[in-house]
C-alpha cells in the first residue's frame, strides 16, 4: 500500500488536471467544437495535444518494459514518433489543415469514393482499437500497484477513467489537459531518467551490469526489423485520425507546423528516460515482470513528492492517450458512417452519438484486453502503426499532392489490398521481415500503376493529336 506522501501527491496532480478537463468541457458549444475545438488551438495547444495524444503506457510503461528485455532500441517507439512529427511539419501540416476537413476517411474519399472511405474507415478503426488495446494493457501493472488492487479491477478503472475523460470536452480536453500532461511528465521522467543514470554509475554502470549483448544497439533483431519497426510508426503516426485531428483542430497553417515541431523534439525525451529506467531495473531486479519496470522504479527509487507526480501522471498519460485514440475512432463513425445515413442531423445529436460510439469502441478494447492479457504492449503497438500506414500513408499522399493523377479505382484497391497483407502476413507469422514492408508495397506498386494507367488516359483522349504521338 503506498503511503500517505504518494497518496497526497497523486490526489493533488489528479484533482489539478480534473479542474483543466471541467474548464475545457464548458468550451465544447457544438459539434465542431467537439472534433476539432472550433479550428482554434494555437502552436502550444497543438504541440500539448499530440504529446498528450502519443505519449502514454505504449511510450513510457511500453519503452521500459521492451528496455528491459532488449536494451536501447526500446527507444525505436517514441524516436519514430518524433520524426514523424517534424515529417508532418516540413510536408503535410499546411497542406492537411487547409484541407477543411475532420476525418481522414474524408480525404480519401475527396479522390478515391466512397467505397475507399468505407473500407479506410474499417482499417483505421481496427488500427485504433489495437492501440487502444496496447496502452490499457500497460495502464493495469501501474494501476494494480497504486491502488492494491487485482487486474482486473484495475482495468475497469482505466476503461472508467478514458470513457469519463473522452466523452466531455473532446479535442479542447485533450488540448488543454495534454500541455498539464506534458510539462508535468516530461519533467518528471527526465528526473527519474537521470537518477536512473546516476543509480547505474552511468555507462560503464550499465555495460558491467548487463553484460554481453546487444544491450546498446539498436538493431538487436537485425536492420531490417528494428528499422521496420521505426518506420511503421513514422507512418502510422501520419495515417492516424488521432494526431491528423489535432492538426484540422489548429488555428492555421502556421500554428498546426509550429506545434508538430515541439512535439517532435519533446516525444523522444520521454522514450530516452524511459530506456535508462528499464535497463536499470533489468541490473537491479532481473526477476520481475518487465511490464512493472517502470512503476517498481518509481516506487522504490524516487522521492515519495516526485514519485506521486510521475504515478499521477503515468495514469493521466495512459488515459488521455487512450481517450484521445477513443475519440479519433468514434469521429470517424460519426462522421463517415452516422452522418452519411442522417446528413439532416443536429450538432447536439451528432455530440450525442459521437459519445455513444466512444462507448462502443471502449467495449470493443475490452473484449480485445480481456482475450490478449498477455501480450506483448509494443508489438501490438507496432502492429497497429503498420496496419494503419499500410491503409492510409500512400493513399493520403496521392490525395494531397497528385489528386489529378491518381484513377478513382486503383485508390480504392490500394485501401483494402494495402492492409489485407499486413494482416494476412501477421497471421502467417513470418518475423524476418516486418508486415508493414510488404503491405506498403502493395499500396505503392497499385498506386502508381494507377497514376500510370490514368497519365496514358489522358494522353489518349489529349485533343492535341500531337499528344498522342
Amino acid at each position: 500500500m503506498l503511503s500517505g506522501v504518494y497518496l497526497l501527491s497523486i490526489s493533488v496532480t489528479l484533482l489539478f488536471v480534473a479542474v483543466v478537463s471541467i474548464y475545457a468541457s464548458k468550451m465544447v458549444k457544438n459539434v465542431q467544437d467537439f472534433s476539432v475545438g472550433g479550428r482554434k488551438l494555437g502552436a502550444a495547444l497543438v504541440g500539448g495535444s499530440l504529446v498528450g495524444a502519443f505519449v502514454g503506457g505504449t511510450s513510457t510503461v511500453g519503452t521500459a518494459q521492451a528496455a528491459y528485455l532488449t536494451g536501447l532500441n526500446g527507444i525505436w517507439f517514441t524516436l519514430g514518433a518524433g520524426l514523424s512529427c517534424w515529417f508532418l511539419a516540413l510536408f503535410l501540416a499546411k497542406p492537411l489543415r487547409n484541407s477543411q476537413v475532420e476525418t481522414i476517411p474524408q480525404l480519401i474519399e475527396s479522390s478515391f469514393g466512397g467505397q475507399a472511405a468505407i473500407w479506410s474507415t474499417f482499417f483505421i478503426s481496427v488500427g485504433i482499437i489495437i492501440q487502444i488495446a496496447a496502452q490499457v494493457l500497460s495502464a493495469i501493472p501501474i494501476v494494480s500497484l497504486i491502488l492494491n488492487v487485482s487486474p482486473l479491477l484495475a482495468g475497469t478503472v482505466v476503461f472508467s477513467l478514458i470513457i469519463c475523460c473522452s466523452i466531455f470536452g473532446g479535442v479542447w480536453s485533450t488540448g488543454f489537459v495534454g500541455i498539464v500532461k506534458t510539462l508535468l511528465l516530461n519533467t518528471a521522467l527526465l528526473a527519474g531518467g537521470f537518477a536512473a543514470y546516476t543509480l547505474a554509475r552511468g555507462y560503464s554502470g550499465f555495460l558491467e551490469g548487463l553484460g554481453s549483448g546487444p544491450w546498446f544497439s539498436l538493431f538487436p533483431h537485425g536492420i531490417s526489423v528494428e528499422l521496420g519497426a521505426g518506420i511503421s510508426v513514422i507512418v502510422g503516426f501520419i495515417s492516424t485520425q488521432t494526431y491528423l485531428q489535432i492538426i484540422f483542430s489548429a488555428r492555421s497553417a502556421k500554428s498546426a507546423q509550429l506545434g508538430a515541431v515541439i512535439a517532435g523534439a519533446l516525444i523522444p525525451l520521454t522514450g530516452l528516460a524511459s530506456v535508462m529506467i528499464g535497463m536499470f531495473m533489468r541490473i537491479s531486479y532481473p526477476d520481475i515482470n518487465p511490464a512493472s519496470a517502470l512503476p517498481l522504479f518509481i516506487l522504490k527509487h524516487l522521492n515519495p513528492w516526485l514519485g506521486g507526480v510521475i504515478l499521477a501522471t503515468l495514469i493521466l498519460s495512459l488515459v488521455m492517450t487512450g481517450a484521445a485514440l477513443t475519440l479519433g475512432a468514434a469521429t470517424i463513425f460519426t462522421k463517415n458512417v452516422y452522418h452519411k445515413l442522417r446528413p439532416r442531423a443536429l450538432d447536439k445529436e451528432l455530440i450525442w452519438i459521437c459519445r455513444f460510439f466512444i462507448l462502443l469502441v471502449v467495449i470493443a478494447v475490452m473484449i480485445s484486453v480481456t482475450s490478449n492479457a498477455n501480450a506483448m504492449i509494443l508489438q501490438w503497438a507496432f502492429l497497429s502503426m503498420a496496419l494503419r500506414g499500410a491503409t492510409v500513408f500512400f493513399p493520403l499522399l496521392a490525395v494531397l499532392f497528385f489528386k489529378e493523377r491518381v484513377s478513382q479505382s486503383t485508390g480504392k484497391w490500394a485501401v483494402i489490398l494495402a492492409p489485407l497483407t499486413v494482416i494476412v502476413w501477421s497471421v502467417l507469422g513470418i518475423k524476418q521481415i516486418d508486415p508493414l514492408y510488404p503491405g506498403m508495397a502493395v499500396s505503392f506498386l497499385i498506386l502508381a500503376l494507377g497514376f500510370k494507367l490514368k497519365k496514358e488516359n489522358n494522353l489518349g483522349h489529349s485533343s492535341d493529336p500531337s499528344a498522342r504521338l
